[in-house]
């Protein structure tokens, strides 16, 4: 484990205040969100590794309320897009207008530009608006006639869509999906943490009104970049490097897939590995970090065939089976 850095009081700085700092985060959440700890880690994971992540769950799994409470538990901005069919890009990215008491075009900026961007039902909006986001979450910037323009640091693209209802939707295209670092899915509660939703409710919690919730600021974009700082100096040995290849590469010969992991999933894989390590306490990667993060880096980035499909194949039960079959290193 990495030793902490103190100062002259003792107080820990640094890496190790930001691990602490971010580690207090699922507790701040828990004031407004039940449960959903998976989801809380992953959305942390991402915003360390400089992902993005699409949230798939069905409506009123607290999917929207997750987000916002990280956002004011993080101190970061935060702003929400209601994708709509009718939604077109320059309601995203923002568009020139112009003032005709200067006669001149100025730039208004489009709700892009935050820290963290909640868009909502993305499979709602067409091709073209889903693919104005490219940009943003690929080159940080956004391009509006020919002039770059750099979003904020730390920037984060939280997608939500909905896995039941087809109807009036556009599924992203396998080129979109893999530009997000996570897929992670949001499930029903359980039966007891229903009770403490509704038991919260009944004693006056209101999820439009985090304050009153008690949630407070316990991190900041200072301990963001403090640890990801700690996480480039993680060790992945050889044989870590070789194990993450040896599973993506899995993917392309399995008889359940159309499409297997590109080598951006692989580099993926290996990023979150060296988050996830990090926030556990260690300096260096181990193949059980490895697999903790394959399921929500590689699940939305694979096709099955049709045939596995209708058999009641999964993703997921297909990524299981890899991490279980590819030798593991010692």
């Amino acid at each position: 484990m990495m030793d902490p850095t103190t100062d002259n009081a003792g107080r820990p700085q640094g890496a190790a205040a930001a691990r602490t700092s971010l580690e207090a985060l699922r507790a701040e959440i828990a004031k407004a969100v039940v449960g959903q700890d998976p989801a809380v880690t992953g959305l942390v994971v991402a915003l360390l590794c400089r992902g993005h992540v699409l949230l798939e769950g069905v409506p009123g799994v607290a999917k929207t309320l997750l987000v916002r409470t990280l956002a004011s538990a993080l101190e970061l901005g935060t702003k929400r897009v209601q994708f709509t069919p009718d939604l077109m890009p320059s309601d995203v990215t923002g568009s020139l207008v112009y003032d005709a008491r200067t006669a001149e075009f100025s730039f208004q900026p489009g709700p892009v530009f935050t820290n963290l961007l909640l868009a909502d039902e993305i499979n709602r909006t067409p091709p073209k608006t889903q693919s104005s986001l490219l940009e943003a979450m690929e080159e940080r910037q956004v391009t509006v006639d020919g002039t770059p323009r750099p979003l904020p640091d730390p920037f984060l693209v939280v997608a939500t869509q909905n896995p039941v209802e087809y109807e009036g939707t556009y599924p992203l295209p396998e080129a979109q999906l893999d530009r997000f670092l996570l897929k992670l899915t949001v499930p029903l509660p359980s039966r007891q943490d229903e009770i403490d939703v509704l038991t919260r409710h009944a004693e006056g919690f209101d999820p439009r009104d985090l304050h009153t919730a008690g949630v407070r600021p316990v991190a900041g974009p200072s301990d963001l970049e403090a640890a990801r700082a700690a996480i480039a100096r993680i060790t992945v040995s050889p044989e870590i490097t070789a194990y993450v290849v040896d599973v993506c590469r899995a993917t392309r010969s399995s008889p359940s897939f159309s499409l297997g992991v590109s080598p951006r999933g692989a580099t993926a894989l290996l990023s979150t590995s060296r988050a996830w390590a990090w926030l556990t306490g260690r300096d260096y990667v181990t193949p059980d970090d490895v697999k903790a993060l394959a399921l929500p880096t590689l699940r939305h980035r694979v096709q099955l065939r049709p045939e596995a499909e209708m058999e009641g194949v999964t993703a997921d039960s297909v990524i299981d089976a890899i991490l279980a079959h590819v030798p593991v290193p010692r």
